[in-house]
Parts: C-alpha cells; sequence; structure tokens
C-alpha cells in the first residue's frame, strides 16, 4: 500500500517579490515604494511645513528639524531601516530576527499618524491647507507611499499541515522544520526569536547601555513636552516605534541579553534613573519625576500581592497613607498631636513597620476568602481608612488626623545636614528641591526592587506563584496558603507605607481624599491595579513602565478637558486589547495568551 504524498508548503515569503499583500500592488513594488516614502519623508523634515511660527515648535525652518519634524525623522529613520532590512541589507538582520515586513507596517503607519497629525493640526489651527509650505505637501506624500507601500507585502504564511500527536519527538521537529514561515510565526506569536550569533560579553554589555539610554531619552522627551500637540506625537511615535520593534523581534533579543546580565541591567538603570534629574533645566519636570516613583514604588508593592501571590486588592493605597499619616505625625508637624520629631530613618521604619500591622490585621481574618469576595473586603478596608481619617477631627472622633484638613505643614527633610528643600550643586550642575526628593525616592525604590526581586526568587516566592495558579493543588503539596498569603500582604503593605513616608514630605500635607478608590490624581486603588496589569504582572520593570504611562499621560492630556478620561480609557482598552499580557510581560503569562491562540488568516493570494 502506497501513500501519497505532497509536498511540504514553502512560506510566502517576500523574497521572490511576487506575491501580493493587502491592496493588490506586487511586493517587490511595496518594498520600493515604502523605502523611497521612508527615505523622502527623512528628507521632508529639513523642510519648512508652515510659513509662520504661530503653530508650535517653529516648524519654519529649512535644514533643520523641529518640535514635531523630530518625531516624524525618527518615525521616517525607522521606516527606512526596516524596509531595507526587508530586502535583506547585511547587518540589519541582527535588528529583525523575527522578521521585518509586519514591523514596517506598524513603524509606517505611526509615522503617517504623526505627520498627518502634524499637517490637519496646522490647517485647523492657522486656517486651511494654505499655510502648508512644501514640506508640508512633501511629508504628506512620503508617509501615505510608506504606508500603501508596506500594506502591499504579505501579512502572513500559509499555515503547515498540523502535526500528528502519534508522531515521534524526531517526526514532529522534522515537521516543524519543513518550514521557516512556522519558526518566524511562532516566535512572533510568543515573543521569542530565533537564536543569534553569540556577542562577547562586552558587546552584550554595550548593547545594554545603548537601550537604557534610549529609554531615558524617551522618558525625559516625553516628559519634557512643552505643548500639547507635541506630546500627542510623541504618543504616538513612540506607540507604533515599540509596537514595531517589538514585531521585529528586538525587544526579545534585548530583553534576552539584559536576563543574561540581570545585575548589570539593574545597576544600569539606576544610574540613568540618577541622572535624569541632571538632564533638567528647572524644577518642572523633576516634580513629574519624583511623583512618577512614588506611584511606580507602590505599584510595584502591589505586584507581591496581585502579581506574585494572586490575590486581588481594591484597596491598597490605603496602606500608602497608613505610612504617609504615620511619618505625618511624627517629623515635627504643627499639625500634629504629637510633640515628636524623629530622624527621617525612624520615620520612614515606623511608618513601614505600621503599614505591616495593618497589613496583618487586615489580612488574617480576610484572607481565607479567595477571588471576588476578597476583592470586596479590601475595597471596603480602603475605605474604612479613609472614612476614619476623616472623622478624627476632634469632633467626630478623636482630634488625631485634623480630619478633612489633614497634617500640614510637614517639614522638609534633613539627612546628615543635606537639607532636602534647598538648592544644591552637584558636579556644576543644580539639583532643587523635587530633584532632591527624586534622587531619595530612586533609593527607596531601589530598596523595594531588591526585596521583589529576591523575595520572587526565593522559596517563599515559588509559593507565591503556586497559589496564585492553583491554591487547591498548592495545600496540597504542603504549602500553607493563609500563612504564604499573609506574608505577601503584610510585605507589600509594608512597601507601601516606606513609599507613604517619603510622599509625606513631598506634598507638605496629607489629607483623605488623596487615599480613595479612584482618586482622579494617581496613586489610587485603580490606577494602581491597572498598573500592575497593563506594566506586566509578576514583573519587576512591568509596573514601573505602566505607573509611568498611567501617571504622565493624564497629566498630559489635560487640555481634552471633559474628554480626557474618555481618551485615557480608550488608550487602556486598546492597549490591554492587542497586549492583553502587559507591556513587559513575564514569560510564563505571555505563554499564556498566546499558547491557544488561533492561526491567523492569511491576506495574501496563494498563488499570485
Amino acid at each position: 500500500m502506497t501513500t501519497q504524498t505532497t509536498a511540504p508548503q514553502t512560506p510566502q515569503t517576500t523574497d521572490t517579490g511576487k506575491h501580493a499583500g493587502l491592496i493588490g500592488i506586487p511586493a517587490h513594488l511595496g518594498r520600493a515604494l515604502a523605502t523611497a516614502g521612508g527615505a523622502l519623508t527623512i528628507v521632508s523634515t529639513f523642510l519648512a511645513w508652515t510659513w509662520t511660527d504661530e503653530f508650535p515648535g517653529d516648524l519654519t525652518v529649512y535644514g533643520y528639524p523641529g518640535g514635531l519634524q523630530v518625531l516624524v525623522l525618527i518615525g521616517g529613520i525607522l521606516t527606512t531601516l526596516l524596509a531595507l532590512a526587508s530586502y535583506g541589507v547585511r547587518g540589519l538582520g541582527w535588528l529583525t530576527p523575527a522578521g521585518a515586513d509586519s514591523a514596517l507596517k506598524l513603524a509606517a503607519l505611526g509615522t503617517f499618524g504623526t505627520a498627518w497629525y502634524t499637517v490637519i493640526a496646522i490647517s485647523s489651527e492657522l486656517g486651511g491647507v494654505v499655510n502648508l509650505e512644501p514640506g508640508g505637501y512633501v511629508v504628506a506624500v512620503g508617509t501615505l507611499a510608506a504606508v500603501l507601500g508596506s500594506l502591499a507585502l504579505p501579512f502572513t504564511w500559509p499555515d503547515p499541515d498540523p502535526i500528528d500527536p502519534e508522531d515521534t519527538p524526531q517526526e514532529q521537529l522534522r515537521h516543524q522544520l519543513r518550514t521557516t514561515g512556522e519558526i518566524l510565526k511562532a516566535s512572533i506569536a510568543t515573543g521569542t526569536t530565533p537564536p543569534a550569533r553569540k556577542l562577547p560579553a562586552y558587546a552584550e554589555i554595550l548593547i545594554i547601555v545603548a537601550a537604557l539610554a534610549v529609554g531615558l531619552t524617551v522618558f525625559t522627551y516625553g516628559i519634557g513636552t512643552e505643548y500639547d500637540e507635541l506630546f500627542v506625537g510623541f504618543l504616538i511615535t513612540a506607540g507604533f516605534g515599540f509596537a514595531a520593534v517589538a514585531k521585529a523581534g528586538l525587544v526579545s533579543r534585548v530583553s534576552a541579553v539584559t536576563a543574561k546580565h540581570r545585575n548589570v541591567t539593574m545597576i544600569g538603570a539606576f544610574v540613568a534613573a540618577a541622572a535624569f534629574p541632571f538632564t533638567q533645566s528647572d524644577d518642572q519636570y523633576a516634580t513629574i519625576g519624583v511623583y512618577i516613583l512614588i506611584f511606580a514604588t507602590v505599584a510595584l508593592g502591589l505586584n507581591i500581592v496581585v502579581g506574585l501571590a494572586g490575590l486581588l486588592d481594591l484597596g491598597y493605597v490605603a496602606f500608602l497613607g497608613v505610612g504617609a499619616y504615620t511619618a505625618a505625625m511624627v517629623s515635627g508637624s504643627p499639625s500634629s498631636p504629637f510633640d515628636v520629631h524623629l530622624p527621617f530613618w525612624a520615620s520612614a521604619l515606623l511608618g513601614a513597620a505600621v503599614a505591616m500591622v495593618f497589613g496583618v490585621i487586615i489580612g488574617a481574618p480576610t484572607l481565607r476568602l479567595r477571588g471576588d469576595y476578597l476583592a470586596i473586603v479590601t475595597l471596603g478596608f480602603g475605605e474604612i481608612f479613609r472614612i476614619t481619617v476623616l472623622n478624627m477631627d476632634g469632633t467626630s472622633g478623636p482630634d488625631i488626623t485634623n480630619g478633612s484638613n489633614g497634617i500640614s505643614s510637614i517639614p522638609n527633610l534633613n539627612i546628615l545636614g543635606f537639607d532636602f528643600g534647598a538648592e544644591h550643586s552637584i558636579a556644576g550642575f543644580t539639583i532643587a528641591r523635587f530633584a532632591n526628593y527624586f534622587l531619595l525616592m530612586l533609593l527607596i525604590t531601589l530598596v523595594v526592587v531588591v526585596v521583589f526581586r529576591r523575595s520572587s526568587d526565593s522559596r517563599i516566592g515559588r509559593a507565591w506563584v503556586a497559589i496564585r495558579e492553583d491554591e487547591t493543588a498548592a495545600e496540597a503539596m504542603g504549602i500553607n496558603g493563609f500563612r504564604v498569603k499573609l506574608i505577601a500582604f503584610a510585605l507589600g503593605a509594608a512597601l507601601a507605607g516606606l513609599a507613604g513616608t517619603v510622599q509625606a514630605h513631598v506634598t507638605y500635607t496629607v489629607t483623605p481624599e488623596q487615599y480613595q478608590f479612584a482618586h482622579v490624581v494617581p496613586p489610587n486603588s485603580a490606577f494602581l491595579l491597572a498598573a500592575v496589569v497593563l506594566g506586566g504582572m509578576g514583573t519587576i520593570s512591568g509596573p514601573l513602565v505602566g505607573a509611568a504611562l498611567l501617571y504622565l499621560i493624564p497629566a498630559k492630556l489635560q487640555f481634552l478637558g471633559d474628554y480626557q478620561l474618555f481618551a485615557f480609557g480608550l488608550a487602556l482598552v486598546l492597549l490591554m486589547r492587542f497586549r492583553p499580557e502587559g507591556l513587559i510581560p513575564n514569560r510564563r503569562r505571555q505563554l499564556e495568551f498566546h499558547e491557544e491562540a488561533e492561526p491567523p488568516t492569511v491576506l495574501s493570494k496563494a498563488g499570485a
């Protein structure tokens, strides 16, 4: 008996240039069009886009990009590089280990969005397209050409024959290797990349330094955007740019390098963060920086409870308030009922300890609950804390917290003669009050990161993960679920209380409305939970990035007025739709979200 076999399907790569994409243009013409469009976009940024400097950013200068032109220039360079990489240009393969075609689409769309947003904004604010100079028309045509060219590239490869589960492992492996398209598709879906040529250690460290430098530059630029149009363009460029390099596999490749040198990465990250205040000419943006660090540190503490132990805590911001109120009462404030002025190290330890005690008191009777019931109880605790400090005004209860007036006039910190409220000159740079507190909060963040990392790698950390995955199975294996969860709750509360001690001195005043479940200004419990989920549960860098975005975006979208929350919510919905595992997910969650994903539909014609 003979078995009829068919030749294995080969991937519809675009190397032959014969396959059509979404718009029916041959792939080789689309690639050429995308490359030409990217190059034309770069040229356009050195031309004037409008004749008047009434539009912010002064886009009237020839030969020197400014304002939104800089963002379009970056997008044009990325688009051109990816277009050249899709040709197989030597030296660019390391940047696109998962393929350049899909990444090219995202880069071209992002550049198109920023450019056309600018052109439309100029026409709208200045009174018509007559206010455009030749550069404005050139960038519109160039970015449109790049988008059309990228859409001409095939979207995916044909699905290979399914693997027979009865085959031996060798036969299954041979079947998988019949087509490189399947390997690349799996790489893109799971965030992994094909193996790269091994680099020497010094080269990998240089890659880490370059990645951190890019991160610091992007963060500094995003905070320092001086007008609304520039921030919107920054969001478009940064969002699509990150998506493009992630789709190309570069993010996964760099992540593998950083995971290999974890200590170098952590030290380098904090050195880069410490350099941030020295990049600022005044204290305006350092103010945003210190609040982002407070928000991020508390989110990282919540990540222990939610990300590692899997406990849904909706009242976590109350522990931040416990630490803040404790520090305010013992730091010499004239509004405090206690005539005590402890040094900072003592007030910080006391705030963390009191928050930990509250965590144990609240957790002991409630942690036997699971899921939604636990979430409701913790939400109630957050409201009980806020109402309690509101009623301790001497009328409705004992005079301890001054009720709605809070504890005010909290003095600036003075540690070993270093006054955090005064300006200081370091290496020729002048840093002011908020920059001083930024550096202090950075040290607190370092402590929290070390605690999180050591805890997650320990035996108790593995027990948390086991409880999160299946509490019944974990208890059957001998893990004391209640004790393990209580430790997570207490440790998370202590870290939040530690951050609260710094927040009290930064804000000068602590009041009950700062610690609501959904306050207008973060941190609050809703935003903290969103930062953990958005950034990536169970990771270190995820909540830090998520908290930075969730604090920065609402602060910069105030020009939208009543539509601010709508735009913010829409952005979150879209992000979680296309990146449900978070911006920087851990390996387990990434596989959980993609292991059962349906194969994408082939949009290119199979015989074109």
